[in-house]
């Protein structure tokens, strides 16, 4: 691994690592980029005591840069405090759901995603530790903060300057209603586009959340997607198409299906199949009750583009799999099969 001076990356065992939190995390170098991205916390051969646990989970009770734990052996009960201040840790097992199975190769691709989009990564693990406590109005709240605020990065900026933008065609309605007696069934209704989750299928699926916010009589809502798949997340040719970040975050604001989404979970049941890739997966999980097909897999890609989940991802999603999880998706936006999906819980039945 990378560690070098002016790498982005240090890789320190936990004494080594308390006294680097007592002189800062985030150094920034002169072009106020952070010159520390990542740290690595290098769990082996470490004597774990009460002592060195209460310290370690106090030092890291900071802002700072993306930590990743790393581990070759199952990690102790007592380590948990810790663990749980991390942004996410790899190791074969550990206690909750604070870890995920990686080697060395999985530790060095995520730091090389982190240091390819820094901003967007560091802002991932602050925005998770907020929106994991806050109630789940408030949490939506701060993460439009942080989307909007990367949407007017130079890292989204580069994106967008590389990614040709395509006219979006005019579709007809974008999501279909049926009302089977006390069922409302919602379709996601642009197969031709994957079922791109843009402007107009926002806006129509904020509609028709609204009747069973308004008609009790409606004692269920399913929610599929036409086509071979269930949604493939934001239409891209909409990206950064806001006249402003705060433009932006007005908008997700007035028009948010995620906040009403939970306010209905009980009421909610969601059929995947297919791709639930950023927002198809992080609305879904929303849901008081998730279904999938055995060929349905989930993603994550926000990272890449130079943003963090925006349709209520860290939010909706943490609180089905734990922060660590899901930053772990961001981070390294592998795709989670369905299988794997279920045994974490962002699915409930496979069917």
């Amino acid at each position: 691994m990378t560690t070098r001076a002016g790498s982005g990356v240090v890789r320190r065992t936990p004494y080594e690592l308390l006294a680097l939190a007592s002189s800062g995390f985030i150094l920034l170098d002169t072009d106020d980029t952070p010159a520390t991205s990542v740290v690595v916390v290098d769990l082996d051969d470490t004597v774990w005591t009460d002592d060195l646990v209460a310290a370690l989970a106090g030092a890291l009770d900071v802002p700072g840069p993306v930590l990743i734990g790393f581990a070759h052996a199952e990690l102790p009960e007592l380590v948990q405090p810790v663990l749980e201040k991390l942004t996410l840790t790899l190791a074969p097992a550990g206690p909750g759901r604070t870890c995920v199975q990686g080697d060395e190769a999985a530790l060095d691709d995520l730091c090389a995603r982190v240091l390819g989009t820094p901003g967007a990564a560091i802002a991932l693990h602050g925005l998770l530790r907020v929106t994991s406590s806050l109630p789940v109005v408030e949490a939506i709240t701060a993460e439009a903060a942080a989307y909007s605020m990367l949407l007017g990065g130079d890292e989204f900026a580069r994106w967008r300057a590389t990614t040709p933008q395509r006219p979006t065609p005019t579709v007809g309605e974008p999501v279909r209603l049926e009302r089977p007696d006390a069922t409302l069934m919602i379709t996601l209704d642009n197969p031709a586009r994957r079922n791109a989750f843009g402007a107009a299928m926002r806006d129509a699926l904020v509609e028709a959340l609204r009747l069973p916010e308004l008609d009790p009589s409606i004692e269920r809502v399913e929610l599929r997607g036409a086509g071979r798949i269930f949604c493939s997340g934001g239409d891209l040719d909409e990206f950064g198409t806001a006249s402003s970040p705060v433009a932006a975050y007005r908008a997700r604001m007035s028009r948010n299906p995620g906040r009403q989404l939970h306010l209905l979970r009980d009421r909610v049941m969601v059929q995947l199949h297919g791709a639930a890739v950023g927002a198809g997966i992080e609305l879904a999980a929303f849901a008081g009750h998730v279904r999938a097909t055995s060929d349905t897999w989930v993603q994550l890609p926000e990272l890449d583009l130079g943003l963090v989940p925006g349709a209520g991802g860290t939010v909706s999603i943490p609180r089905r799999i734990g922060r660590w999880r899901t930053a772990w998706m961001v981070l390294s936006g592998a795709r989670l099969d369905a299988t794997a999906a279920h045994a974490w819980g962002l699915v409930d039945e496979l069917v």
